[in-house]
């Protein structure tokens, strides 16, 4: 036995604040501890002097001063370095958060503050049936943007009332493990390809989601356009600076929500993050195909990303469809028992598709023959003084190079230039109705990017020349099976921008119950009058009026795809040797890097060369390395750099998903790639 005197000198108090809704009981409580007492055996010893009886196996220590969670029970408090002038706050682990998602629509939820937001967004996604998470993550909303509705809050007459959809009562969101959900490749399909509706059935079977019938209609169908002024008060960025303002909030996907600032009922965008939507399938994605086009849509009405007048229609035409097709949706709807699917008959047949293997004969065709194209082909080069020069030419397409000749007898000699076209950009310069179907290309030199356009006759010729441009850039053959699905897609986003002027369909713009100034962006209703805006964008609806709900989204998302700058994050930043600012973009295969004064490419650099990239932590410089003894290095302006080093981390480890695969995914190389070491 050891004196009271001597006990004394081996302990101290240590004050633990306990989160709890008894008004009767204290909050903070003072306890003797001992350097060797475990965080287990600390919790023991507060509960017994609580003596509240609840369940307390969802609380955890928050140490204030430090930032941190102290998770490890098994940790004395010696090793975690807890002394007596820590303050430890005892509270849940998960708490209600409002999440805005790509519908705009917002979701109120119970979400783990202690979990890494990687893990708290996977199980973010149960809840909402979203499959692959790893493609989103959560954002703070811009300051900009703030300001922007603080300002429109002040000025509205009535106090705005939030519609927000409450799932708290999810076992995923109370702290449970969450089950499949709805997405289980095993289970009968949610969505119905051919009426975009989801199958009750599957809501039935899965009796433990908080998605309900209702609920899931709310998150898998697009719904009416808000007004145009609704619009006009939502922040649109203007440069390519308030762009790279968009993307500073991205929250660290290797520290919790708690770690990062973020408070109970806080409000955050849940988005697509990278933009690289993998399997996406009608089947299974209601939700995920949905909220993709919902962002699509924003993004475009918003102006985040430029398209021009001709796009700007296409979208707006299966937009208005979208409206149209859903304003009928309480008829053509039918959730009865025998508009469902057998749920073994519709497992076996995905399995049957699924298995089903390609053509043999096309495999083998692919390996062995390297196709190649040839043809007449204009060449424009820009001239800095002088107009541009247009001449006709012989091309050749083979493996990644282009190569033209004065004409086609002289194409068994020596080309007069040779095009590697190996981590080059190509950018579309097409006008359907003007005839105009060109190919910019933007090629890596030494001292920054070669300008070549090439002029196609007519559409034919451009899809597949294009396309072997696109493969070419990826540093991919025409051999690859992905050359023809490329040209169709190419084909068919043409086709949806020839219309032709029809009579019957545009007569009477007015009869058509249409908005037109709800379905794009600000700069073309300042432009057009509502009368004109209607009847072009009927022009647009009938390539694109027979076409299925789900067909419709997807093509959305296909052209939202084929726009220039789709999938470019913008960051502000300050290379290494230089004395002024440019933007870096950031895409699933490249970096590239922009003139911020007049939006231009300056030098293009491909993950794919890249040998290794780092981070020194101390002055916040990304510095990368690539073939050919190619080295950059740069600072972040506009965001922190492990924004960036995580962006970059982020699309290498979705580059090594495979279909093969199942569908868990190791979270242990995404954090070995992404999470760095400050």
């Amino acid at each position: 036995m050891i004196s009271s005197r001597e006990y004394g000198s081996y302990s101290w108090e240590l004050l633990v604040t306990v989160d709890h809704q008894h008004e009767e009981v204290q909050k903070e409580f003072l306890l003797q501890v001992t350097g060797d007492l475990h965080i287990g055996g600390l919790m023991l010893k507060l509960v017994e002097q609580i003596k509240i009886p609840q369940d307390w196996s969802d609380y955890a220590f928050w140490w204030e001063q430090k930032k941190c969670w102290l998770l490890k029970t098994h940790w004395t408090l010696d090793k975690c370095g807890v002394q007596a002038d820590a303050k430890l706050f005892f509270t849940t682990q998960h708490k209600m958060l409002r999440l805005r998602l790509p519908n705009m629509k917002t979701v109120r939820l119970k979400v783990s503050f202690s979990s890494v937001v990687f893990k708290a967004v996977s199980d973010i996604c149960k809840i909402l049936n979203i499959r692959r998470s790893e493609e989103l993550s959560l954002l703070k909303q811009s300051e900009d943007a703030l300001k922007k509705k603080k300002k429109k809050d002040k000025n509205s007459k009535e106090p705005v009332t939030e519609d927000i959809l409450n799932l708290c009562d999810s076992p995923v969101s109370s702290g449970l493990s969450g089950g499949p959900g709805l997405y289980s490749k095993t289970m009968t399909p949610t969505y119905d390809p051919l009426s975009g509706t989801p199958a009750s059935s599957t809501i039935t079977w899965f009796s433990d989601s908080p998605l309900t019938e209702q609920n899931c209609n709310i998150l898998a169908f697009s719904h009416p356009n808000c007004s145009p002024e609704t619009l006009a008060e939502m922040y649109q960025p203007r440069t390519l600076a308030d762009k790279a303002k968009l993307n500073a909030g991205w929250l660290d996907s290797s520290r919790s929500l708690m770690e990062q600032g973020i408070l109970e009922d806080d409000q955050l965008l849940l988005r697509f993050k990278y933009y690289t939507f993998f399997d996406l399938n009608p089947k299974y994605d209601a939700v995920r195909i949905n909220q993709i086009y919902e962002q699509a849509r924003w993004a475009i009405l918003l102006e985040e990303i430029d398209c021009t007048e001709e796009e700007m229609l296409i979208f707006a035409a299966l937009q208005a469809y979208h409206v149209s097709k859903l304003s009928l949706s309480s008829e053509t709807q039918d959730f009865t028992c025998e508009s469902e699917v057998d749920e073994v008959e519709a497992a076996l047949s995905n399995l049957e598709v699924t298995l089903e293997g390609g053509n043999t004969s096309n495999i083998l065709e692919d390996i062995t023959d390297i196709p190649k194209l040839a043809d007449n082909l204009r060449l424009v080069r820009p001239r800095k003084l002088s107009l541009k020069t247009i001449k006709p030419y012989w091309f050749v397409f083979k493996d990644t190079s282009v190569s033209y000749f004065k004409n086609k007898e002289s194409a068994q000699g020596e080309p007069i230039e040779k095009l590697n076209l190996k981590g080059c950009e190509v950018v579309p310069d097409v006008n359907v109705a003007a005839k105009k179907f060109g190919i910019k290309l933007l090629i890596p030199v030494a001292d920054g990017m070669n300008e070549v356009y090439l002029r196609c006759e007519n559409e034919n010729q451009y899809a597949r020349w294009m396309a072997a441009c696109v493969l070419a850039s990826k540093g991919k053959t025409m051999a690859d099976s992905s050359y023809h699905p490329e040209v169709h897609k190419i084909l068919s986003f043409l086709k949806m921008k020839n219309w032709t002027m029809s009579p019957q369909a545009v007569s009477d713009p007015e009869s058509i119950d249409m908005n037109p100034e709800c379905f794009v962006s600000l700069r073309y209703t300042k432009k057009y009058k509502s009368k004109q805006l209607a009847a072009r964008i009927l022009e647009a609806h009938q390539n694109v009026s027979q076409m299925p709900l789900v067909e419709a989204k997807l093509r959305f998302i296909q052209a939202w795809q084929s726009l220039p700058e789709f999938g470019l994050s913008y960051y502000i930043v300050r290379f290494k040797g230089s004395k002024k600012d440019d933007v870096l973009g950031v895409s699933y295969n490249r970096l590239i890097r922009i003139d911020i004064a007049t939006g231009d490419p300056i030098t293009t650099w491909r993950f794919s060369n890249m040998k290794q990239w780092n981070v020194n932590w101390e002055i916040r410089q990304v510095a990368i390395e690539f073939d050919q003894n190619v080295s950059i290095a740069f600072t972040c302006l506009s965001a922190d750099c492990k924004i960036i080093h995580e962006y970059i981390g982020g699309y290498i480890f979705l580059s090594t998903r495979s279909k093969d695969q199942n569908e868990t995914l190791d979270e242990e190389l995404f954090h070995k790639l992404t999470g760095g070491q400050e």
